[in-house]
């Protein structure tokens, strides 16, 4: 399922005092299959942006297309919309209100009608994706489990809706390290079971550079550059300018070919970084 995302404007309360653009002419096109990230300081339009991709926002100007169909056309069911393209807000576990695990995350599909045998299905196999075994969670209280484990039961019941495309926002947010890395896992892990198309919003640059394929940078509401990480994070000064900054190792590495150091800058891991910085020693090309 592709998405294209025209000449995409949206002001909040227009024509009164209080009129804001949030985000102005946005061309975007994300193909089936795709891992993007989506980064840009606070307020620059991420969030509005990515509310338009299933209608939960509707466009000021400009089109949502998805399969060739804008979703706001007559013809066109949002409730079907939204079920192929899930949204996975931030904090999504203060989102969770059932009595029960299993409850929760049956919520969505309870909602498509679906009968209760496929709920059910959908309910265990939405847990297991995320890492939690069904028997052990399923009549507990969200409330009970660590924050790590009730945002995987809030993206569960994003899945149990089998979308086609995953969107989170900021999904590790205020995680401890451990889980941070473990959400992170899932979401890798969830792309390439379920062959989905995932957009990745997050603060981390550190983050981004491990798991996307594709980088797409806001600034003011504009989208100013999309492409590959390692290229857009070698434009060091703009993406400073623009209140961020790019993953450290790659920092460093940069700053050691600024130093006439004979080393690769386009490196985004730790793991990048000690391979390239051991080949130059065997081959004495950091002396």
């Amino acid at each position: 399922m592709s998405i294209d995302v025209r000449k995409l404007t949206h002001i909040y309360m227009p024509n009164t005092p209080f009129e804001s653009v949030a985000i102005k002419d946005i061309d975007w096109t994300i193909n089936d299959g795709e891992f993007w990230g989506l980064i840009g300081h606070t307020g620059s339009g991420k969030s509005t942006l990515i509310q338009h991709l299933n209608g939960l926002l509707k466009p000021t100007s400009g089109e949502i297309i998805i399969d060739g169909k804008n979703i706001h056309g007559k013809d066109v069911s949002l409730k079907s919309i939204r079920q192929k393209v899930g949204l996975v807000f931030q904090y999504p576990e203060h989102q969770l209100f059932e009595e029960t695990v299993a409850q929760d995350v049956a919520f969505g599909p309870k909602n498509m009608g679906l009968a209760e045998e496929e709920v059910s299905k959908r309910v265990k196999e939405a847990l297991e994706l995320v890492g939690l075994s069904y028997e052990e969670v399923k009549d507990k209280s969200p409330f009970e489990l660590s924050g790590g484990q009730m945002r995987r039961v809030a993206i569960a019941g994003v899945l149990a809706m089998k979308p086609e495309v995953l969107v989170l926002d900021e999904p590790t947010a205020g995680l401890d390290p451990r889980g941070r890395d473990e959400i992170l896992q899932e979401i890798v892990d969830l792309k390439q079971k379920q062959n989905l198309t995932v957009i990745l919003v997050s603060h981390s640059m550190e983050d981004i550079a491990k798991i996307v394929d594709k980088l797409a940078v806001m600034y003011k509401g504009r989208m100013v550059c999309q492409g590959n990480p390692r290229e857009i994070f070698q434009d060091y000064e703009s993406l400073v300018e623009m209140g961020l900054g790019i993953p450290q190792v790659t920092e460093l590495m940069i700053k050691l070919k600024g130093r006439g150091k004979d080393v690769s800058s386009d490196i985004l891991t730790v793991e990048e970084a000690r391979e390239e910085i051991l080949k130059k020693i065997r081959g004495k090309g950091l002396a």
